[in-house]
């Protein structure tokens, strides 16, 4: 089982006694970020006003679906889900109810977000506090993009609503009960975000807060919030103002917005007094004797994190990271206080405003910082020297960042390089990437899957994550590459199981299992890429004979094989889906289930577990109805079968035949 240290991080067993001294250290499972910001929010709102928008749509729609199975909160009362005809309207209808004494929340992404401005400002000078859920995402700046991205949120930071940023799946839930406590103790809404899709849809290893701990922490609504428009009690909102009073009443707001530093550490302290997870408005790593400092915010910096290790370890690099949990109230003097003895920062963000000479949003308020600590201005403690401040855009849209791209980061610091620069892309901005280490924790087992189309692969992925976590007790972490799959294009999909937390957000380049849902995935680009030394690969084919699969794999694959020693296994799970299938729409998903009894097989979780076949497929069982249950008892049981074939009726092609005639057959 695993556990939850202060960092807000999962750890083994050998932690576990150290989290025993905790009150609530938190229900352990997997699930993605999406789903702990639904626990959290369906247990203490009352109510959401949402529209559908990628990335956080699986938020609204699990709000909407606990509603409609008539769950209620912590309190008792029925949940109000109220879908209008846009982001715009959502955020009005929670203007509305919160401004009535209600507990409301939202959940929204990129354009969306933009499009509610309007009424985030009233929302916050009606000092009404709420909590809305986002789920980060690129603004149509160049083109359509629905991943991740730190635009929309920029784009109303100047709204007067506190903001803070989750890393992880763990943190996005942790955080939505800080933010609600903060909230309503400073009468001030908050924004609680996290990565679209690259932490809303990764499945990992959570401790869910308790529905008791949850109940004490935020306190019963009718007891925290007040009804603005009680008829037994008028009083005037939002009326117009003229030269006489707007300015008079907008600068007394300063005296809410004073309450919102001390209310946010109440939190942080109390969440950590009762859970043993620490927050802060900033979380330092390594960076007492550091040189170089990496700044950042959301999931990438988990995968700073581990980078720093390796580069103080392996090379000698005295490296450090500043992750930004907290963005509004911007932590001014906690930031330099870190970076002040430094010789060097680089400050990465996902969105570039070219125009923006001085940087990005962040990046310019952190050289304002430094700039009040050289001149002592703002209460800040003056000192004598400066860092050197470079600064990038990275992981725009989702893209790609990984080990590599933060050690050139620090390379660059090293070197005195470009002010100014960009990571994973080909460009004349870009910086020169010399290795990419594989930073998977010890002893982890990683799984790439190649598709062309989703063929239930995606689902797989996370039925597999349910039950590497909450059956064999590891640390997971899964996610697809979203969007291609839905157009028939070709899919790839990802996951690590490791006895400890999985830092690194990337893609992964170093698997032990390569699978290949569709036939045509071996001729597409280079899918056994990365593979380790006696991994194995699993494909579908619709051929029985060995022989007749292997003629087909291609020389330059055949010669990877050969070289890494890779093992070979087939199974044709269309047949198989086809056969068990009782409802015929189910009949494409179901291939990829087949997949889930060939994991159980070729991975050594379930041996090293020792548990029984029974209560391994009992486990099996109950992640398939987590996601196939409300189609009926009958599905689930189909999606069993499926996975027991797979496991019975996978064939391996032999060692003899692969090295046979230099592999020629």
């Amino acid at each position: 089982m695993a556990t939850v240290p202060l960092d807000g991080t999962t750890h083994t067993t050998s932690e576990q006694g150290e989290m025993q001294k905790y009150e609530y250290p938190g229900s352990p499972t997997t699930c993605d970020g999406a789903e702990a910001v639904v626990w959290v929010e369906t247990h203490i709102c009352q109510g959401s006003g949402a529209y559908p928008i990628t990335s956080s749509t699986t938020m609204g729609s699990g709000f909407n679906q606990a509603m409609s199975n008539g769950i209620p909160n912590l309190w008792g009362d029925q949940l109000v889900f109220v879908e209008p005809e846009s982001e715009h309207s959502a955020a009005s209808f929670c203007e509305g109810f919160a401004a009535a004494g209600g507990r409301v929340t939202n959940f929204t992404s990129g354009q969306g977000l933009v499009l509610m401005k309007e009424v985030l400002y009233t929302i916050a000078g009606k000092r009404l506090g709420v909590v809305f859920n986002i789920g980060a995402r690129a603004l149509t700046s160049q083109s359509l993009n629905v991943h991740a991205g730190h635009d929309d949120v920029m784009s109303v930071a100047d709204t007067g609503w506190g903001i803070l940023f989750a890393r992880n799946a763990q943190e996005a839930g942790d955080l939505c009960l800080i933010s609600r406590r903060a909230a309503e103790a400073s009468c001030t809404p908050f924004l609680n975000v996290q990565d679209g899709f690259l932490t809303t849809h990764t499945v990992e290893t959570v401790h869910l807060a308790e529905a008791e701990f949850m109940k004490e922490f935020v306190g019963k609504p009718e007891d925290k919030l007040m009804n603005l428009i009680d008829p037994d009690n008028p009083m005037m909102s939002g009326v117009v103002q003229n030269q006489d009073s707007y300015m008079k009443g907008k600068v007394a707001q300063r005296w809410y917005y004073d309450q919102v530093g001390p209310a946010l550490q109440d939190a942080f302290d109390e969440f950590a007094r009762k859970t043993g997870r620490r927050y802060g408005y900033i979380d330092p790593y390594r960076c007492e004797d550091a040189e170089y400092i990496l700044l950042g915010l959301g999931s990438y910096m988990e995968t700073a994190q581990t980078t720093v290790d390796y580069l103080r370890e392996e090379k000698g690099i005295l490296a450090g990271c500043l992750n930004i949990c907290c963005f509004r109230p911007f932590p001014a003097e906690q930031i330099v206080e870190v970076i002040r003895s430094c010789k060097a920062i680089t400050v990465i963000e996902r969105m570039d405003d070219p125009l923006s000479t001085t940087g990005n949003h962040l990046t310019r308020e952190v050289k304002a910082a430094l700039y009040d600590a050289s001149t002592g201005q703002n209460g800040l403690e003056k000192i004598d020297s400066l860092p050197r401040v470079y600064h990038g855009a990275a992981g725009l849209g989702s893209r790609d960042v990984r080990p590599g791209d933060i050690g050139a980061i620090f390379q660059n610091m090293i070197d005195g390089g470009m002010d100014f620069f960009v990571v994973g892309v080909h460009h004349g901005l870009a910086l020169e990437v010399t290795e990419d280490p594989d930073l998977r924790p010890p002893g982890a087992f990683s799984m790439r899957g190649h598709s062309v189309g989703g063929f239930g692969s995606v689902t797989t992925n996370k039925v597999i994550a349910t039950i590497a976590g909450q059956v064999f007790g590891k640390d997971v972490q899964a996610y697809p590459k979203y969007g291609s799959e839905k157009k028939g294009l070709p899919t790839t999909y990802y996951l690590t199981i490791a006895d400890s937390h999985i830092f690194s957000h990337s893609e992964l380049e170093y698997v032990n299992l390569v699978v290949l849902n569709d036939t045509n995935a071996i001729f597409m680009g280079n899918p056994l890429k990365g593979m380790v030394e006696g991994g194995a690969v699993f494909l579908q084919s619709h051929f029985e004979n060995p022989l007749d699969v292997w003629k087909r794999i291609p020389d330059e694959h055949k010669h990877t094989i050969r070289e890494k020693k890779l093992r070979i296994f087939f199974a044709d799970m269309v047949h198989i889906a086809r056969e068990v299938a009782s409802e015929a729409d189910l009949e494409m998903r179901m291939q990829g289930i087949v997949l889930l009894g060939a994991f159980l097989k070729l991975t050594p979780f379930a041996e090293a577990s020792k548990m029984s076949d029974e209560k391994v497929y009992a486990g099996v069982e109950k992640a398939l109805r987590k996601y196939f249950g409300k189609r009926g008892e009958q599905v689930v049981q189909d999606n069993l079968t499926c996975v027991k074939r797979g496991f019975s009726e996978m064939q391996e092609i032999r060692q003899e035949t692969i090295h046979e005639g230099n592999g020629q057959v």
